[in-house]
């Protein structure tokens, strides 16, 4: 269900980076004061810090809305569920995404297997109309396809969880770049794409 009238549109930030203070945080952050000025709540989940195992393939999710193994994932599935929308913000590390936020996506077939195998998606058809993706991303080298492998698994995973990729922040060179706080150009957009992305929430729970 849409939120009421008194109650705010809801946004999940994912940070896929350990550091906290780190340049992937501080654009994390400038997107969620966007997000959170738009007129959205935001709850940040900081996925290194929690507790989970990578998908085993136990398959039992193939007949439940559910996965088998109860760890710090489990709690978060109704939260993607009712999400109005998501931001992701990960650095690229071995031209792909980190461990931590990888085995998080795979963890999500229990969202692939109600949309595909049972044809019975974990989100409400009115939520699957608006629900979009920003996506932000770091790199520290200066290649043409530092992006190709994060931005193929962003894709695949907001598919099965249907919250399209709509939008993006990439930044190449971090190895030259070292400190963000130094462009404050990119930290702008980042604050400008997150409120972007809270505004199209906002109108449309209002339809």
């Amino acid at each position: 269900m849409s939120p009421g009238n008194n109650e705010k549109p809801a946004i999940c930030a994912l940070l896929g980076s350990p550091r906290r203070q780190g340049n992937t945080a501080l654009l994390l952050s400038r997107a969620v004061a966007g997000a959170r000025e738009a007129g959205c709540t935001v709850t940040t989940v900081i996925v290194p810090s929690l507790e989970f195992s990578p998908c085993r393939e136990i398959y039992f999710c193939r007949d439940n809305d559910r996965c088998k193994l109860q760890d710090g994932i489990t709690g978060l599935y109704p939260l993607f569920a009712s999400l109005d929308s998501l931001i992701i913000a990960t650095p690229v590390m071995t031209m792909g995404v980190p461990g931590a936020l990888k085995s998080f996506m795979d963890r999500f077939q229990v969202f692939y297997c109600a949309k595909y195998l049972r044809n019975s998606p974990l989100v409400a058809p009115e939520k699957r109309k608006y629900r979009n993706t920003l996506f932000i991303s770091i790199a520290g080298m200066n290649l043409p396809d530092n992006f190709d492998g994060v931005r193929q698994s962003a894709l695949a995973f907001c598919d099965i969880i249907d919250c399209p990729l709509t939008d993006e922040i990439l930044v190449r060179d971090m190895d030259g770049k070292k400190d963000l706080n130094r462009f404050p150009e990119i930290l702008d957009e980042a604050y400008r794409k997150g409120r972007m992305l809270g505004e199209h929430v906002v109108a449309a729970v209002k339809k």
